[in-house]
């Protein structure tokens, strides 16, 4: 470890607003479950693995934000 290595606050707080956005996210595809139940077989399926990969989108500049403190 280098000796001038500064813990930031972006780690923790990055974490944390991590998991309550997924949370979050969750409980609103949940809130949909009605919805989408309704569909063909078919529909479902594509709708949740859309909705299931679609939040990592915005994963990797987030990561990277916790990291650097850049957004890019």
């Amino acid at each position: 470890m280098k000796e001038d290595y500064k813990p930031t606050w972006r780690k923790p707080i990055g974490i944390l607003g991590l998991v309550v956005g997924l949370v979050i996210y969750a409980l609103g595809v949940a809130a949909l479950s009605g919805i989408i139940g309704q569909w063909h077989i078919l529909l479902q399926t594509l709708a949740y693995v859309v909705l299931g990969t679609i939040w990592l989108l915005p994963l990797r500049r987030f990561l990277i934000w916790m990291e650097t403190g850049r957004w890019g």
